[in-house]
């Protein structure tokens, strides 16, 4: 073998060692835990109730790379205007299993759907989802109309957006694809939440704890596995169906969003001409963070005018 065949292979190895390195999500990686723990169907899912213990119930889905505690500070907000607010990780990211496999609409759904069970409740429920979160969150209530009060979008995702030229070719091709995305991320990840941190944010060290999620194995494919997955496509039909069932949705947005700029909107509005939908002025794609005041006052301010 040749000295650059030797260096060929390091370099494609590389990436899937770095992988096999990360610490594994297990019971010492879960010790300090704040929550609590639901055995479900496909694995274990970390959750946490915030706020009175009677009271609406307001369940929080996240996006991406951010787990359950990107919600602390719009959760606690919840529970003072008299929430019951339920958190959770989705599987691949802070506390609960990393579970394989192609992650879709089916697949976020059924962690949703197994957790309501687990905690006997049935439905209506005010729903929220930020960026991913929000096409989860969608896709639920699409399907289960009866179960939903009130669908809440923050900067959501599955509005029929763009992703960058590399995303798409990464999504769509296998093999090289997965290998340049164990490459890439983790550098472009680290990048991006090293150019917020001068942000306010309602959580504590939000960026350290945002970065820790890189030391764990099952992440970077978790999030791979969303962006071929759930991400994949625009979710018009699920909207128009959620309009059709008459459910009140209150879309809000950040003007200085680059990820889902403010286009979506009028996307939006052409699937589902009820919703109501806020701009934040000054807030990019953290807005529920990074402008949590703001967010609570178009949550309450569209409750007051009548959304639920």
């Amino acid at each position: 073998m040749t000295y650059l065949a030797i260096f060929l292979l390091v370099i494609a190895v590389l990436p899937y060692a770095a992988e096999a390195r990360r610490k594994p999500m297990d019971a010492s990686a879960r010790v300090g835990a704040t929550g609590a723990f639901a055995t479900l169907s496909q694995g274990t899912t970390f959750y946490e109730w915030l706020g009175p213990t009677r009271g609406p119930v307001a369940v929080c889905v996240h996006g991406l790379t951010t787990p359950s505690f990107v919600w602390r500070g719009l959760a606690r907000g919840l529970a003072r205007i008299g929430y019951r607010v339920l958190i959770y990780d989705l599987y691949g990211r802070g506390y609960s299993d990393r579970v394989t496999g192609r992650q879709d609409q089916a697949f976020f759904q059924r962690q949703l759907n197994d957790l309501l069970d687990d905690q006997n409740i049935e439905g209506d429920i005010t729903l929220l989802g930020y960026s991913m979160g929000g096409a989860i969150a969608t896709g639920f209530t699409a399907a289960h109309p009866d179960k939903v009060r009130q669908l809440i979008l923050l900067a959501s995702a599955g509005m029929g957006v763009g992703a960058k030229r590399m995303t798409r070719f990464i999504a769509r091709t296998p093999v090289i694809g997965d290998w340049l995305f164990l490459a890439l991320f983790a550098r472009t990840h680290r990048k991006g939440c090293e150019a917020e941190r001068h942000l306010p944010s309602s959580v504590e060290n939000i960026i350290d704890l945002q970065l820790n999620e890189l030391r764990y194995k099952g992440f970077v494919p978790a999030v791979l596995a969303s962006i071929r997955g759930i991400l994949a496509s625009s979710l018009t039909k699920e909207h128009k169906a959620i309009h059709r069932a008459g459910i009140p949705v209150l879309a809000v947005w950040g003007s200085d969003d680059a990820l889902i700029p403010l286009t979506a909107m009028g996307n939006l509005t052409e699937w589902s001409r009820d919703v109501r939908q806020d701009v934040i002025d000054g807030s990019g794609h953290g807005l529920t963070y990074t402008h949590t005041d703001a967010v609570l006052a178009s949550i309450s301010g569209a409750l007051k005018g009548g959304l639920n």
